[in-house]
């Protein structure tokens, strides 16, 4: 018997509109409001998560593939560097023999 394997794991969560993914947005403790306002005015709703740390906050937030797009134009018309952003895979389907 031959067990075959894929090198990267396929999505676990799959909608209408691409993987589940989780955002991190990390920006100065003084930017938190602006950029919580911003997250407040996508089309979508937002659920986010604040991790406080020494210099930084970082605000996590569930989303669909098809919506970074849209976060990351947001973010960086108010301002937001784009490499304050980013995502990861939040679960990925059990390999099984």
């Amino acid at each position: 018997m031959t067990v075959m394997h894929d090198a990267e794991p396929r999505p676990a969560l799959f909608g209408q509109e691409g993987e589940l993914v989780s955002v991190c947005v990390a920006v100065e403790p003084r930017l938190l409001e602006d950029l919580l306002e911003t997250l407040a005015a996508l089309d979508f709703p937002v659920n986010p998560e604040l991790y406080h740390h020494i210099a930084e906050v970082s605000v996590e937030f569930p989303a669909y593939s098809a919506q970074l797009e849209k976060i990351r134009g947001k973010l960086v018309q108010q301002g937001f560097a784009s490499g304050s952003i980013s995502c990861r895979r939040v679960l990925a389907r059990a390999q099984s023999a």
